[in-house]
């Protein structure tokens, strides 16, 4: 394919489950209707993010994968002719739990899945309590709109995780994402916050010559105390901004991207061709130190 419309589903969530899930699924329609061939859904989805505490309850919040969710999506994608993209609480054994990506192709053949590598534990971001880190390594999946590559929120602040799944033959980086600001934080706090997750995962599509597309959710959550801030955005495949959303609104946009400019930017900067993969052998040490 040589260009590919993307839909990006920015939007609120409740406490209910099925409202999340047909709320969704509405905006795949949506974003079909305005051209999409790729629909991505942002973290988590189908709940509020319940990772701001640690409570046993939310693990019921959890489904298999392939599972409910995947085979309401995979009708939908089939009927539409669309690839989705759900990111989903993953439920793999008892007492063992995943943030996982499904991948439903436009005939609505589940095609795999991609678990969270990289799990935070920060105030209001308790992953660790409910994740275990992803085991099936990085991913790219060979759609009908093209091969993407999927990442998972956390993920988007490694280079090494955008490299590897870009040297795996990804055409676009995808992160769904549930990221949002402290309500008790400076204005000034607030926005190096967010222009730094905006242009960390811009580096990666400068890096690796590939589009970036990152869907982040809307909206206040845990009582008002976070504000999701939206701010999902696409670029080309040198970081241009294609798409910016806003801060504060539910919205669902359709992007066309040019798959050809990967081989022009590659060319013309060929950070690929240049790479001395002999000598980064010590990137895999915890930290480099005297012993």
């Amino acid at each position: 394919m040589a260009k590919v419309k993307v839909g990006l589903v920015q939007m609120t969530c409740t406490n209910n489950k099925q409202e999340n899930l047909d709320k969704a699924i509405a905006q795949v329609k949506v974003a079909a209707a305005k051209g999409a061939q790729i629909v991505c859904l942002q973290e988590l989805f189908t709940s509020l993010y319940f990772c701001d505490v640690e409570d046993y309850d939310n693990f019921d919040l959890a489904e298999a994968v392939p599972g409910p969710s995947t085979d309401a999506l995979s009708v939908v994608a089939k009927e539409l002719g669309v690839v989705i993209i759900a990111s989903l609480f993953e439920k793999r054994a008892q007492g063992l739990y995943h943030n996982t990506t499904a991948i439903l192709d436009a005939d609505g053949q589940y095609l795999g899945k991609y678990r969270k590598m990289h799990i935070p534990d920060d105030p209001a971001f308790y992953e660790k309590f409910y994740f275990t880190p992803g085991d099936l390594g990085y991913k790219v999946f060979d759609t009908k709109f093209g091969k993407i590559g999927v990442l998972i929120c956390w993920d988007q602040w490694y280079p090494e995780a955008s490299r590897i799944t870009a040297l795996m033959g990804a055409d676009i980086l995808f992160y769904p994402t549930a990221i949002g600001w402290d309500t008790t934080q400076d204005e000034e706090t607030n926005e190096d916050q967010y222009n730094a997750w905006q242009t960390i995962q811009r580096s990666h599509a400068v890096a690796n010559g590939v589009p970036v597309v990152s869907v982040n959710r809307v909206g206040f959550e845990q009582d008002g105390a976070m504000k999701f801030w939206g701010g999902s955005f696409a670029t080309n495949a040198q970081g241009k901004l294609l798409y910016l959303a806003t801060h504060d609104k539910e919205e669902t946009e359709v992007i066309e991207l040019d798959l050809n400019e990967t081989d022009f930017f590659r060319k013309h900067w060929p950070f690929l061709r240049d790479r001395r993969i002999d000598s980064y052998q010590p990137i895999t040490k915890r930290f480099i130190d005297e012993d």
